[in-house]
């Protein structure tokens, strides 16, 4: 491959190579890769006559549809970044990412549109656009090179709002080349995006299918929750690249009263995205084997290109199922573990991993001081600080945890204090812990205490403290990130240390706190 190529034009050649197969499935329509190709290019050109040019950030607000590939395809040849915005997604957060990203205009289909309310950016109809003419004297201009932006997709901020990750063509472009030899992806796999644009598995899920031919069937959003519908659709499109959380997969794999691979066609699955405790796959190994599907385990960061490692899981796991294996570096990256004063830990020791190498974003989005706080150099080459604790244990990577109070829930990456935050806002909320509540069999959720404010304040009456909170929270975060459990609290308990006492506010509650 050609070192110089971005990833449109990537997809271009594939396109010029396989132009009849189908690209990208929706609803059981299809649109081949020449369409595809032919539409994106349109689209280009209409983003240039209105002036995007190598560099710049645009907005892309779609639901799950062709134009959602599409868009990033076009902003992409317009030598563009793109920054995914999920129509889903209250106001206020969609407000906030038009703001902290700087985006001048944003491509939008009929449900994006109707969920822009942003003032100062200009709204673009990309059905519109797509099918515009490409005329010669339009399409030319300054292109992507391989160290120019493909997107920035937002994570949970520390800081109580979210942080704009910066990737590169090149970042993503060797995440496929340096993973060849242990999937050997190919035209004939048929990929789900199963997950939103706005969480950086997609970014696998897309990217594997079209830069190798193959063809993505984009899950409708009513089928994500629904692992019966989810399954039929599996095999009628007989998928055989799926991508899931292992908390997507429990539910998945028991949607029938027990595993079920009969029927479908997958030949790997490829768990992410969260810590992965193997003893959810006992029974799928003992009714399937682990032969096909394989079931692999990556461990990834957004900020180094979603995977960092990788790990096949097999039968013999099962007997060590306090184990999460995160497996081996991707070639080129190197994982090291290290101490608080990021001093080499022992194998055999916990320690805070750091990934360097060729995976490494760019840095945060308008966020220099944290940029330069995560963002560091070991041994002259970029390196990421990522919060997660790891061991060497029998000569492989295992997971052991977070070394902060950031937590993952079905996939996402959760700050705490950015849920905390939006919900201090409340009138009646004096403080508030957020946290993780296991409700049995593997499931968690977030759960959180409240400590509600003297009763001065001014209430409804016809609803409940929760039911208030509730609503607030629909209002300013995104579905992910509302709580699904409020607990009231006389006060917030803390150590003599000052810090949250987690066991003692764990009485107050039904579920018991994952730390």
């Amino acid at each position: 491959m050609n070192a110089e190529q971005g990833l449109h034009q990537r997809f271009s050649a594939v396109a010029k190579r396989r132009p009849d197969r189908i690209a990208v499935r929706v609803g059981g329509a299809g649109i081949t890769y020449r369409r595809l190709d032919d539409e994106s290019d349109r689209l280009c050109a209409a983003l240039r006559r209105r002036g995007v040019r190598a560099g710049d950030r645009v907005g892309l607000c779609c639901g799950r549809g062709f134009h959602l590939v599409t868009g990033m395809l076009g902003i992409l040849k317009a030598g563009g970044a793109y920054v995914p915005i999920d129509p889903a997604f209250p106001a206020a957060r969609i407000d906030l990412l038009v703001q902290d990203s700087g985006v001048g205009m944003v491509l939008a289909d009929e449900r994006g549109s109707s969920a822009m309310r942003s003032g100062g950016v200009s709204i673009l109809d990309i059905a519109d656009l797509a099918s515009q003419p490409a005329f010669q004297s339009d399409s030319g201009g300054e292109t992507a090179r391989g160290d120019s932006i493909a997107y920035v997709i937002y994570t949970s901020g520390s800081t109580g709002t979210p942080k704009g990750v910066q990737v590169t063509h090149d970042n993503v472009v060797r995440l496929f080349e340096r993973t060849a030899h242990w999937f050997c992806f190919d035209d004939s796999d048929v990929w789900t995006m199963f997950h939103s644009p706005c969480f950086d598995f997609s970014v696998w899920e897309i990217w594997g299918a079209l830069l190798h031919g193959g063809t993505l069937v984009i899950v409708p959003a009513e089928f994500v929750g629904n692992p019966m519908r989810l399954l039929d659709l599996l095999s009628a499109e007989r998928v055989t690249v799926l991508n899931l959380t292992p908390s997507a997969f429990r539910i998945l794999a028991t949607a029938g009263g027990g595993p079920v691979a009969a029927g479908l066609s997958l030949r790997v699955i490829i768990f992410g995205g969260e810590r992965l405790d193997v003893a959810i796959l006992r029974d799928w190994i003992t009714t399937h084997g682990d032969e096909r599907p394989q079931l692999i385990n990556m461990y990834g960061i957004t900020e180094t290109t979603v995977h960092v490692t990788y790990r096949r899981i097999r039968g013999d796991d099962l007997a060590r199922p306090d184990r999460s294996p995160i497996g081996v570096p991707i070639p080129d990256l190197r994982v090291t573990l290290h101490d608080g004063e990021g001093k080499f830990v022992p194998d055999g020791t916990a320690g805070e991993i750091w990934v360097s190498g060729a995976g490494v974003a760019a840095g945060y989005l308008n966020r220099p001081a944290l940029t330069a706080e995560r963002f560091v150099e070991l041994d002259g080459t970029p390196a990421y600080r990522s919060g997660d604790l790891g061991m060497v244990d029998g000569g492989e990577l295992v997971h052991c945890g977070r070394i902060d109070q950031q937590i993952k829930v079905r996939g996402f990456r959760i700050e705490p204090f950015e849920i905390e935050a939006a919900l201090l806002a409340h009138p009646e909320v004096v403080a508030v812990v957020v946290t993780c509540g296991d409700f049995g069999d593997g499931d968690v959720r977030l759960v959180a205490y409240v400590e509600q404010r003297a009763a001065s304040v001014t209430v409804p009456a016809d609803a409940t403290l929760e039911e208030r909170l509730r609503e607030h929270a629909a209002r300013c975060l995104p579905a992910h990130l509302c709580p699904s459990e409020y607990t009231a609290v006389p006060r917030i308990p803390l150590t003599a240390q000052g810090k949250v006492d987690l066991p003692a506010l764990r009485e107050h509650g039904r579920y018991g706190v994952t730390v």
